[in-house]
C-alpha cells in the first residue's frame, strides 16, 4: 500500500528534525546574546554570559548525572525482583539480547494506571520503571511493545539529548532573568547614558527577546520531547519487527480517562515528561504538551 510508513524513514525523520529543532534553540541563544552586547557593551555580554552558563551547567549537570535516582525517588520506585516479575525481566532480557543493549535495572511503581519510564545518561547507566497496572493490565505482546518503547529512549539517549536542551533553554532563560534585572538597577542607579538611540533600540530589542525568547525555546522543548517520543514508538516496531504490541498497550492507555490517586500523589510535573503517555492525562495537543496525542501515536502505528 503507498501510504504505508516505514519505521527507518520515521526514524531519521524525526531524529533530523529534533536536530534542527535543537538548532533553532542555539541560535535563539546566539541572537539573544549579539544582541545583549549591543544593548550593554561587550563587557555587560561577557559576564552576563559566563554567569548563565555556569549556573545553567551546575544545576543540569548534577541533574544529569543523577537523573535516574531523581526520577526513582521522586515516584517511590521499587526494585522489581525476578522472583516477583519473572515476565518483566524476561521480556526485558529477550529484547536486550536482540539489539544488544545491556540489561537496565528493573523497577516498579504502585500505581492501577497503564504507565511506565526511562532513565539513565546512557545504556550502561539506565533503568525501567512501570506501573503495577502495566504488569496487571498488559498481556505479553503488549508488554514487551511499551519496554521495547522505553529501551528504545535509551538506545537512543534521549536523556542525555534532552538534557543538552535543557541547558540551553536554561540558559536562555537565566541570561533573560540577568538581563532585564540589570536594566532594572541600571535604571534606578544613576546610570543615564542612555542617549545612543541605537543602543535604546537594541535595549528594547533585548527586552522584547527576554520576554518571548524563554516562552519560544519552551515550546521547541515540547516539540523536541514530542518528536523523541515519535522517534520511540518507531525504533520499538525496529526492536520486535511488529507495531500490534506498542499498538495494542496504547490503545488500553488511551481508553484509561481517570488518573489514579497514586499518580496525582507522586508524580511531580518535573518527571512527568520521562513517562510513556502524559501521566496526568491533559488533554493538551497544542505547542505546551510535553506528549503527543495518542490517538496520532496509533494511526502512524497502524500504517507501519
Amino acid at each position: 500500500m503507498s501510504d504505508r510508513i516505514s519505521f527507518h524513514d520515521q526514524i531519521s525523520r524525526n531524529k533530523l528534525k529534533s536536530f534542527l529543532l535543537i538548532l533553532s534553540i542555539f541560535i535563539v541563544f546566539i541572537i539573544f546574546g549579539i544582541v545583549i552586547g549591543l544593548a550593554m557593551g561587550p563587557d555587560w555580554f561577557f559576564i552576563v554570559m559566563v554567569l548563565s552558563i555556569i549556573i545553567s551547567l551546575v544545576y543540569i549537570v548534577a541533574g544529569y548525572y543523577n537523573s535516574d535516582k531523581i526520577a526513582l525517588a521522586s515516584v517511590k520506585a521499587k526494585k522489581a525482583s525476578m522472583s516477583q516479575y519473572p515476565q518483566y525481566h524476561h521480556s526485558v532480557e529477550g529484547l536486550c539480547l536482540a539489539s544488544g543493549m545491556p540489561k537496565p535495572k528493573l523497577y516498579t511503581m504502585e500505581d492501577s494506571n497503564i504507565n511506565a519510564f526511562a532513565s539513565g545518561r546512557d545504556p550502561e547507566n539506565a533503568v525501567i520503571c512501570v506501573t503495577t497496572g502495566a504488569l496487571e493490565k498488559l498481556d505479553k505482546q503488549e508488554l514487551e511493545g511499551v519496554l521495547a518503547h522505553e529501551l528504545s529512549h535509551i538506545a537512543n539517549y534521549d536523556i542525555r539529548f534532552m538534557t543538552i536542551t535543557a541547558v540551553l533553554v536554561g540558559m536562555i532563560a537565566i541570561i533573560a532573568q540577568i538581563f532585564l534585572r540589570s536594566l532594572f538597577w541600571s535604571s534606578f542607579g544613576g546610570n543615564s547614558n542612555k542617549d545612543n538611540k541605537a543602543q535604546i533600540v537594541f535595549i528594547i530589542v533585548g527586552i522584547a527577546l527576554a520576554i518571548l525568547a524563554p516562552i519560544v525555546v519552551t515550546m521547541v522543548q515540547m516539540t523536541i520531547s514530542r518528536k523523541r517520543e515519535f522517534t520511540a514508538d518507531a525504533s520499538a516496531v525496529k526492536f520486535i519487527r511488529s507495531p500490534t504490541g506498542l499498538t495494542k498497550a496504547l490503545k488500553k492507555i488511551n481508553n484509561e480517562t481517570r488518573v489514579s490517586p497514586e499518580m496525582k500523589k507522586n508524580v511531580s510535573k518535573a518527571v512527568a515528561p520521562l513517562f510513556m503517555s502524559d501521566p496526568f492525562k491533559k488533554k493538551i495537543n497544542g505547542l505546551f504538551a510535553t506528549h503527543p496525542p495518542i490517538e496520532k501515536r496509533i494511526k502512524i502505528l497502524e500504517r507501519m
